[in-house]
C-alpha cells in the first residue's frame, strides 16, 4: 500500500470518527442499539405496576373496575348524581362490546357498529375519564387498585366484574384443556374475540352435530342459549343444511319463557333442535370432540361449550366473593342485599352479574345486562346521597329480557321481572313470561335496546 493511500485512508478514519462522535450529540439521526437494561427510563405512558397511575387531586374519588353495561351505566350516572366526584373507569378492553343483542349478530341480524361504542368518545363528552389498563390486584385496606400501568386510589370503588368461566368444575388444574375449549369451542358469554370466532364457526359450519351445553344456574342471561340455538337454527334451516343442535341443559326443564321456547323448538325447528335435560355434565374431552353428561354421552362436529359461570376475576381479586353453606367460596360476590356494597366495606359497590345471594326466595338477581344498568343507577345515587350527607333508602331493579326465536318472520318472546320488599324485609320477584311469539315483540326489542344505549352512552 503506497504512502499516498495510507494518507488518504487515515484521513477518512478520522472523518469518521467526527461524524460519529457529532451523531451522539445531533437529534434525529441513527445510533448503534443498546441491550435494556434497569437504568433504561420508560416513555411516560408506558406505566409500571410501581407508578401513580393518576395522581390525587382536590376531588374524592370513584373509581369503576369493569366497562360492561353496569360499569359504563355507573360513570353515567355518578356524574349526574355525585357531579362534585372525579370519576375514573378502569377497563382492559379499548372498545365496548355488548353481550346484549349479541346472539342477534352472530346471524347478522344486526351488524358490529350495533353492539360497539368508543369508551374514550363516550367518556370524554359524559364527563369521566376512562382508562385502558389490566386490573392486577385491589387492596381494599389501602383503598388502592393496581393496574399495569400503576397504581390509583379510591374514595369509592364500584365493581363490574360480568363473569367468569368455571372451567376447574370441568378440568381442575388442567389449563392445556380449559385452553383448547376455550380456543376451539368458544362461549361467547365474555366479550372478547371469542364471539368473532364463534360468529365465524357458525357460518363455515357445514352440517352434522353442534353441541352446546348450558350451565348450572346462576349463570348470565338464562334465557339467551334458547335463542342462540333458535337463531342458529333458523340460520341452519335457511341454507338447508343437513345438522342437528343438541341443547344439553343442567336444569330439568326450559326457563324461563318455558313454553314460548318449547314450541319455538317443536314448532320451528323439529327437525333441528333436540332439547336433553338434567344433562350434567361429568367429563368435557375438547381434543376428541365427546361429552359425557349425567342423561347420556355426545359426541360433536362443533360446540358450543358454556362452563358454569362465577363472578368475574376482579371480585375474586377484591376478597368479596361469599362463603358457600357447604364451606368454600360459593363463587358470587357477598353484598347487602338492599344496597349492593359489599358485606363487610360499605365503600365497596358491586353490581351486575357479579352479585351474589339476595333473597330467599329466587336467590339471586337475573345475570342481565338491563339489572347491571339498573344496578349501575342505584349505587350512583347512593353515593350521590351519602356524598351530601343523606342516608339513602334502597332503591330495587327491575328486568326485561327479549329473545328472538324466529328470523323468517322475525319473531320473538320476552319476560319481565319485577321486585319489591315484604314486612319481612325479603326482597320478591315477581316474573310475567310472554310466550307468545309475536313481530311486535321484535320491535319492543330494538327499542328497548336503543333506550338503554341511549341512557349509557348519549
Amino acid at each position: 500500500m503506497t504512502e499516498q493511500h495510507n494518507s488518504a485512508r487515515r484521513r477518512f478514519l478520522a472523518a469518521g470518527g467526527g461524524l460519529a462522535a457529532a451523531s451522539l450529540s445531533l437529534p434525529g439521526l441513527a445510533q448503534a442499539p443498546h441491550r435494556a437494561g434497569p437504568d433504561r427510563p420508560l416513555p411516560p405512558l408506558i406505566g409500571r405496576a410501581t407508578d401513580v397511575l393518576l395522581p390525587r387531586g382536590a376531588k374524592r374519588r370513584a373509581v369503576i373496575c369493569g366497562g360492561g353495561w353496569g360499569g359504563v351505566s355507573a360513570a353515567h350516572h355518578l356524574r349526574q348524581f355525585a357531579p362534585e366526584l372525579e370519576v375514573v373507569m378502569l377497563e382492559r378492553n379499548p372498545v365496548f362490546f355488548s353481550c346484549p343483542m349479541s346472539n342477534k349478530w352472530l346471524v347478522d341480524v344486526v351488524d358490529t357498529q350495533f353492539l360497539t361504542k368508543d369508551y374514550l368518545k363516550v367518556s370524554e363528552a359524559r364527563g369521566y375519564r376512562f382508562i385502558q389498563t389490566e386490573i392486577l390486584e385491589i387492596e381494599r385496606d389501602r383503598k388502592r387498585v393496581i393496574t399495569s400501568s400503576g397504581a390509583i386510589d379510591y374514595d369509592y370503588l364500584i365493581l363490574s366484574p360480568g363473569i367468569r368461566y368455571n372451567y376447574e368444575a370441568w378440568f381442575g388444574n388442567d389449563r392445556r384443556a380449559a385452553d383448547a375449549t376455550r380456543a376451539r369451542f368458544p362461549a361467547a358469554y365474555i366479550p372478547s374475540a371469542e364471539h368473532f370466532h364463534l360468529k365465524q364457526a357458525i357460518h363455515d359450519f357445514k352440517g352434522g352435530d353442534l353441541v352446546m351445553t348450558l350451565p348450572p344456574p346462576p349463570q348470565r342471561c338464562p334465557p339467551s342459549p334458547y335463542e342462540r340455538a333458535c337463531l342458529i337454527a333458523a340460520l341452519f334451516k335457511a341454507k338447508k343444511l343437513k345438522a342437528r343442535i343438541i341443547i344439553l341443559d343442567h336444569k330439568d326443564g326450559v326457563r324461563p319463557i318455558g313454553p314460548g321456547f318449547r314450541a319455538a323448538f317443536e314448532e320451528l325447528y323439529k327437525d333441528i333442535i333436540t332439547y336433553v335435560p338434567n344433562a350434567h355434565v361429568k367429563e368435557v374431552d375438547p381434543f376428541n370432540k365427546r361429552i359425557k353428561t349425567a342423561a347420556g354421552d355426545f359426541d360433536f362436529d362443533h360446540a358450543i361449550l358454556m362452563a358454569p359461570h362465577q363472578a368475574g376475576d376482579l371480585a375474586w381479586k377484591a376478597g368479596v366473593v361469599g362463603q358457600a353453606f357447604q364451606g368454600g367460596p360459593d363463587g358470587w360476590a357477598a353484598v347487602d342485599p338492599l344496597f349492593l356494597h359489599a358485606e363487610n366495606d360499605k365503600d365497596v359497590y358491586v353490581i351486575g352479574d357479579a352479585v351474589g345471594y339476595v333473597s330467599p326466595q329466587f336467590s339471586f338477581y337475573p345475570k342481565a345486562g338491563h339489572v347491571a344498568n339498573r344496578h349501575a343507577r342505584s349505587v350512583a345515587w347512593y353515593i350521590g346521597e351519602r356524598e351530601a350527607g343523606r342516608e339513602p333508602s334502597y332503591r330495587l331493579p327491575d328486568n326485561l329480557c327479549f329473545m328472538m326465536v324466529n328470523n323468517a318472520p322475525q319473531e320473538a318472546i320476552s319476560v319481565k321481572f319485577e321486585y319489591r320488599v315484604n314486612a319481612m324485609g325479603i326482597i320478591e320477584q315477581t316474573q310475567t313470561d310472554f310466550n307468545e311469539r309475536k313481530p311486535e315483540t321484535v320491535g319492543e326489542d330494538f327499542e328497548w335496546a336503543r333506550g338503554i344505549y341511549e341512557d349509557m352512552f348519549g
